[in-house]
């Protein structure tokens, strides 16, 4: 018998205005994710953040067997990229659909950090904070082991847009929990 290694993983998103003021984020229950309306208290409600998951896509999982044995050339899955692709995330995928490069969205490194859930250390967590000068609808977010442009995509994900405004700030705090 042996031991499955699996992930899991969550994602909170928290966007604050130019003073520092949290703005209120959708959060779509199942009936809200089906049909897409946003109806208060019946589809969803108004949160100070909005939680999500993301998909691993076949490559990430291909790199991060090879970050743990030491194989292949991946860099650490520390960098975070944010987008206004809508199309349904994949397990195929290795971008993202429309990664945003300017306005202060471009892709950059998270700080990294352990935390302990279960076990000491068994959390992994990113934390991005985009501060913007261009307005976004943003609608996709992944992890990347790449800085700058390509690299390899660990996870991605799609939702709502979170519109944000020249002077907004975007928090994304992704835990990995093995």
């Amino acid at each position: 018998m042996h031991e499955v290694l699996a992930l899991a993983h969550n994602t909170e998103f928290v966007l604050r205005d130019a003073n520092g003021k949290i703005k209120k984020l959708w959060n779509a229950n199942r009936l809200g994710k089906l049909t897409g309306l946003r109806i208060p208290f019946v589809t969803g409600q108004y949160h100070d953040s909005f939680k999500n998951h993301n998909l691993i896509t076949n490559a990430g999982k291909a790199g991060a067997a090879g970050r743990m044995s030491n194989q292949g050339s991946y860099s650490p899955f520390v960098n975070i990229a944010i987008g206004t692709g809508t199309t349904a995330a994949a397990a195929t995928d290795t971008a993202l659909q429309s990664e945003i490069t300017t306005g202060g969205g471009a892709r950059g490194a998270a700080t990294a950090s352990q935390t302990t859930t279960t076990v000491t250390n068994d959390t992994t967590q990113l934390v991005k904070t985009f501060t913007f000068s261009a307005s976004f609808a943003v609608t996709e977010e992944g992890i990347l082991d790449s800085a700058t442009t390509g690299g390899t995509l660990l996870a991605r994900q799609v939702y709502a847009a979170i519109n944000v405004a020249s002077g907004d700030q975007l928090t994304i705090t992704h835990s990995y929990h093995a």
